[in-house]
């Protein structure tokens, strides 16, 4: 990491505007603002928009409000400006060319005219079964139409008459690439198996090999970090770094490991399948309407979803799997990223909510709850609230889990489990909880320490176990076998709402038990 010493760190995260943010994505965003921090560097976001046939139209904001929401808000983009703008690459179709007529002038790229009937030809009748589907390459480039293939004059004719073309890199046909990965080491590629990708499209705009590599070096971009699919087009940028700019110039790499899902890489389809959430937010499709659910919009925490994300794939090399964001700063270091890919767990992603949810101040609970459409929880004042919060948050995992988890709190419960309370039920029960009742009714403190008290009375006085009174009891108020304690319960909905609840239940028990 000799580039440490030489000019303040650099990243980015490139993402194309053409649908929601995968897990992914964010993880890759994670990783590159963590080394920025850490480093007391830069993190830029740069929107890679030049092929506009996938162009979607609300995905670049959906990028900042992902963005947002987890808390990795980038120093320059396009929302935030910075010295080393436009940060759209449509915005910067004019820059390219010069660099394509540089590649060209040095016998380093060519000028292809091939329609797409040709190259259709092309692969068809160089296909075998040793070579299914043939390239573009040092091969096949003698027989396309090119300006390698075709006299000079004829070139000029073409482009005098305004044909259209596409400008490819020529690979050469027998070196060893080599890159030196963060993650993977050493890696080497033969230039005679890469293809000619084309740089240059017809309408002027850049492909993303070239845009990469020419937006990488005038943002000054240290080290790039990216998904490891993208491993397979690295040669083409390390030739293109050695013939534009130098490989002395060019940044550090790391190729993130892809996150698993049941079967391979994890993508939207498995979320459908399997009925979890791969995208950081909801994300609705403008053209089909199809939606696609986020963590957020299930009831994920961002310090819970950023967490899980950042052990998918690292650890710190101790047994510490909860980490607040300021934490992973100061810890995080690509040498213990893992090369393999990681494997996206849902319940043990709901594990970090869980704990999150755990430790945070039942306040910012409550603010948290507020994007969770329906919460039961503005239904009565933010007091009232905070303390249900409170009581019920060690049994959530998401946050959507409060309304089941509290929603007897603000109303009575709809159905009461009668079957629960029938094996031990009898008459000096039923007569224990009239007695309750009327004593409740009278008592001069409302609390759960006094309830608990009167209750634990009244069952000494009628010879029965206070423990096999808490259940009916529990049912009475909640109408199911969960929720926090009884007696906290019945001190926080109050004298009316309690004694109206054991008044339903005991008709109920008469009428069914």
């Amino acid at each position: 990491m000799a580039q440490l010493n030489k000019q303040p760190v650099r990243v980015r995260f490139a993402p194309s505007p053409t649908g929601g943010l995968h897990l992914g994505g964010v993880r890759t965003v994670l990783y590159n603002y963590l080394f920025a921090r850490q480093h007391k560097g830069q993190f830029i976001l740069r929107i890679e928009d030049t092929d506009q046939t996938r162009y979607v139209e609300g995905a670049e904001q959906y990028i900042y409000d992902c963005l947002d929401w987890c808390g990795l808000v980038p120093d320059e983009s396009p929302l935030h400006g910075g010295p080393y703008g436009p940060y759209r690459q449509s915005e910067r179709k004019a820059m390219y060319r010069q660099y394509a007529d540089q590649l060209i002038e040095a016998g380093q790229a060519y000028i292809a005219f091939d329609t797409s009937e040709e190259l259709e030809r092309m692969r068809q009748e160089n296909k075998t079964d040793e070579n299914p589907s043939p390239q573009y390459d040092r091969h096949t480039r003698m027989t396309m139409r090119n300006s390698l293939s075709l006299p000079a004059e004829e070139v000029k004719h073409l482009l005098d008459a305004g044909t259209p073309y596409v400008i490819r890199i020529k690979m050469p046909e027998d070196e060893t690439v080599v890159l030196q990965d963060l993650i993977h080491g050493e890696v080497k590629f033969e230039s005679a198996l890469v293809d000619d990708k084309v740089l240059l499209k017809a309408d002027g705009m850049p492909t993303y090999h070239l845009a990469v590599v020419v937006d990488d070096y005038l943002m000054k971009i240290t080290h790039a970090f990216r998904g490891e699919e993208w491993l397979s087009s690295a040669p083409v940028h390390v030739m293109l770094w050695k013939y534009l700019f130098g490989l002395d110039k060019m940044p550090v790499w790391a190729h993130l490991p892809l996150i698993m899902g049941p079967q391979g890489k994890l993508s939207k389809r498995d979320g459908a399948k399997y009925g979890f959430p791969v995208f950081a937010m909801n994300w609705t499709d403008p053209k089909s309407g199809e939606m696609v659910e986020g963590f957020r919009e299930r009831g994920f925490l961002p310090e819970a979803f950023l967490n899980m994300l950042a052990v998918l794939g690292w650890n710190d090399g101790t047994e510490q799997e909860l980490f607040r964001l300021e934490e992973l700063i100061q810890k995080f270091s690509m040498d213990r990223v893992h090369k393999a890919g990681a494997r996206f767990d849902f319940d043990k992603a709901k594990w970090f909510n869980h704990e999150w949810i755990k430790k945070g101040k039942d306040e910012w609970l409550y603010d948290e709850m507020s994007r969770i459409p329906g919460s039961v929880f503005y239904q009565k004042e933010k007091e009232f609230a905070v303390r249900v919060i409170g009581l019920v948050k060690e049994r959530c995992s998401l946050l959507t889990d409060f309304n089941e988890q509290a929603g007897f709190f603000y109303h009575s419960p709809e159905r009461i489990d009668a079957d629960a309370v029938k094996p031990k039920w009898n008459e000096d029960k039923a007569v224990f909880f009239r007695r309750l009742s009327e004593r409740y009714a009278t008592s001069a403190a409302w609390n759960a320490q006094q309830l608990e008290q009167g209750f634990k009375e009244l069952a000494s006085e009628s010879q029965l176990k206070p423990g096999d009174l808490l259940l009916p009891f529990r049912i009475m108020l909640v109408g199911g076998k969960f929720g926090p304690a009884v007696f906290d319960i019945a001190g926080l909905i109050g004298r009316e709402q309690t004694l109206s609840r054991i008044h339903t239940a005991l008709e109920q028990f008469k009428s069914r038990i």
